[in-house]
């Protein structure tokens, strides 16, 4: 892996980078005017709003509050309160509009059982036809984040579940196979994180093979799935050789793309996330358009 992508990763990721651009006058303000780009806004009423539009474009969307790795189980329990309000909320929105969320946000490192009743009471509470998608986490959380959702899939909620397979970890063909036989929708991502070698493969060419061998994968099961990418020649391979899959981008990024693909009547769904922890998820996504 090249050491300049692990040396801007472990930055954009830096709790005292965040504290001191706070710190500088108008430092927050002017951070924010460029993460507007990526971000729906501060309050769940931006995000719909966000929602509402781009379905008038044709396209869907799945709405995230920010958060990860919380330790304290007052936050996470005011999480799982906020997004119960959402699912609620859900009923008034385009009928492909699902939820997001990271189970670390929920809890998962304080309490894992709690952590699985918070999404199971989410799942339950989303109208018909809906779905909460897992996000995918750091290689070390990954085993829980697993184990959570095939838990929740098994009290009868699968169709309402979503969860995040990173095509760069070792494990991950097997973990696709649990998830296929559980009946959990499958969105593959090619993988975020700066792992050890130990775990997973290396960026690049590695990473996008294996990405095409599991997508091949999960579309001859039959699973539910989506790609979530904007490798364009990933993207197209798989198009071609299994017609409309769902594709998956983030807010802000390709906007263009997003149109285009809508355009060829290609199902396009838009990671809408919100909330006032933005800070460095902008950094991440400005590391990302720099090649990291």
């Amino acid at each position: 892996m090249p050491l300049d992508r692990t040396i801007l990763f472990n930055l954009v990721t830096s709790k005292p980078l965040e504290r001191a651009v706070r710190a500088l006058p108008q430092g927050e303000a002017l951070a924010w005017q460029q993460a507007s780009r990526y971000v729906a806004g501060r309050s769940a009423d931006d995000a719909l709003r966000v929602v509402e539009r781009l379905h008038r474009q044709g396209v869907a969307a799945s709405v995230d509050q920010f958060g990860e790795m919380v330790t304290d189980r007052g936050v996470s329990e005011r999480a799982a309160r906020d997004y119960l309000g959402l699912a609620g909320r859900l009923a008034e929105l385009p009928p492909r509009t699902w939820l997001g969320v990271d189970l670390t946000h929920l809890g998962l490192h304080i309490d894992p059982a709690a952590c699985a009743g918070h999404l199971a009471a989410i799942a339950e509470a989303l109208p018909e036809g809906r779905r909460v998608q897992v996000g995918a986490e750091d290689h070390a959380s990954t085993d829980a984040v697993l184990s959570c959702v095939l838990d929740v899939a098994a009290r009868g909620l699968a169709g309402r579940l979503g969860a995040t397979v990173q095509a760069n970890l070792h494990r991950t063909p097997r973990d696709l196979d649990r998830l296929i036989e559980a009946g959990v929708h499958v969105r593959l991502v090619k993988g975020a994180y700066v792992e050890p070698a130990d775990h997973a493969l290396p960026y690049g060419e590695p990473t996008n093979l294996a990405f095409l061998r599991l997508a091949l994968t999960v579309a001859a099961s039959g699973a539910p799935f989506a790609l979530a990418t904007h490798d364009g020649v990933l993207r197209e391979a798989v198009l071609a050789a299994h017609g409309p899959v769902e594709v998956e981008h983030l807010f802000g990024v390709c906007p263009e793309v997003v149109d285009e693909l809508a355009g060829r009547d290609v199902p396009v769904r838009v990671y809408v996330p919100y909330g006032h922890n933005w800070f460095r998820y902008w950094l991440r996504r400005l590391a990302e358009s720099r090649g990291a």
